[in-house]
């Protein structure tokens, strides 16, 4: 089964590591003895990824991308390795997703005469209101 990211784009699951760990925190005795956890490595550089996905992912400034281009991901949310593994592949789709989405660009507005005229006023207001603080200087 390969980890669908488009319609056009599978990453098959020989190209994800995924391995079984122990997970740290609360959980009693239960932590100690279960490898509950799972820890997820993609490498991108090997990877069947498109080269705009690729180029785009290694652009980016995220903790979990290491120098060499390599994914991690440890996933411990839940006490079940079954959901902690589906919880590794959705936080890998996710991050890969996120490299497509273009951002809408910013369009630069002038705050409005009035806004200006309140902004003004609320300042002078305040002013105002600390003036009257003040001792009163016989």
């Amino acid at each position: 089964m390969a980890l669908k990211i488009s319609n056009q784009v599978l990453i098959p699951d020989n190209e994800i590591e995924l391995s079984a760990i122990r997970a740290q925190g609360a959980g009693g005795q239960n932590v100690n003895k279960v490898s509950s956890a799972i820890h997820l490595r993609f490498d991108i550089t090997t990877s069947s990824l498109p080269d705009l996905y690729r180029s785009r992912l290694l652009k980016l400034r995220d903790k979990r991308i290491s120098r060499e281009g390599v994914i991690v991901i440890k996933a411990q949310r839940y006490r079940d390795q079954e959901k902690n593994r589906q919880d590794a592949l959705q936080r890998l789709q996710t991050l890969i997703r996120s490299v497509v989405v273009t951002r809408k660009k910013r369009v630069a507005t002038k705050p409005t005469l009035a806004s200006r005229k309140r902004r003004l006023e609320s300042k002078s207001k305040r002013g105002q209101q600390k003036a009257l603080r003040r001792k009163v200087v016989e």
